[in-house]
């Protein structure tokens, strides 16, 4: 039996593959539960230091499999929508709070849960075919896997609503404009080696002070002036003890190039 989420390891860098190709990498429980208990696993492994999140196939990933859940809806006394709390939600948190860098490679269509994780990454690198479509209204549905939150912060709350609720497809270079995409490449061949190679580089930077940038961005978003001043407080008190810190800092005196260690 072929193997729902495939991970591929290469310095420092973990590729996630959505490995459903045959639909379009839909979202069955198999799928959901190997792609949370993954991310909780990485969560502290010093070893990843950057991970690329991508899917077989023509598709990123066109959100939950409705084959599946029509099958759950049919059956009397289910809860045809537990799968949130059970899976969507605990992805998205994990996925959202990793301290290390997350890039999407976004080829093909991106629909659904599927945009959310997408949306959910730090950077999302797409092609000409790349398409976002926030489909949950075409099925009698709201948002979920943390679209709520992601969206608006990346579009703007208008959009959001607009997005939400038209529930029509974005193409690649409206969803450039958007901000949907970091990087917008020419061939959709491209999309993967490019966001690989971009998780590389960030894999080789100081990994620490990124992750503690990533908590203080979403402190300071959500908070006060004063939540953001105690975040960075917090988080130079981590960073500055970092070996990464003190042999960057001597390296930059001495006018050489560091080397960073995430620690």
């Amino acid at each position: 039996m072929t193997e729902p989420l495939l991970i591929e390891r290469s310095e420092g860098v973990l590729t996630l593959v959505l490995n459903r190709p045959e639909s379009m990498n839909s979202l069955d429980v198999a799928l959901k539960e190997a792609l949370r208990d993954t991310l909780l696993e990485i969560e502290t492994d010093r070893t990843v230091r950057a991970v690329v999140i991508t899917g077989a196939g023509k598709a990123f990933c066109v959100g939950q499999d409705l084959r599946e859940h029509v099958a759950t809806l049919e059956t009397r006394g289910a809860d045809p929508l537990s799968t949130v709390r059970a899976h969507y939600n605990p992805i998205a948190q994990r996925l959202a709070n990793l301290p290390k860098p997350v890039i999407a490679a976004v080829r093909g269509t991106a629909a659904g849960a599927g945009a959310s994780l997408a949306m959910l990454a730090d950077f999302r690198i797409g092609g000409p075919a790349t398409t976002f479509l926030m489909a949950f209204a075409n099925v009698g549905l709201a948002g979920d896997t943390g679209i709520s939150w992601s969206l608006p912060r990346i579009v703007g709350h208008a959009k959001a609503v607009e997005l939400l609720l038209l529930a029509e497809p974005v193409g690649a270079a409206d969803a450039f404009q958007l901000g949907m995409l970091t990087r917008l490449l020419d061939t959709d061949e491209q999309v993967l080696p490019v966001a690989q190679e971009l998780a590389a580089r960030l894999a080789a930077g100081p990994t620490v002070a990124y992750g503690a940038i990533k908590r203080e961005l979403s402190v300071g978003t959500a908070g006060t002036l004063s939540d953001a001043l105690a975040a960075e407080a917090q988080a130079q008190a981590i960073t500055g003890g970092t070996s990464d810190h003190r042999n960057a800092t001597v390296a930059f005196v001495k006018k050489e190039k560091p080397v960073f260690e995430g620690r």
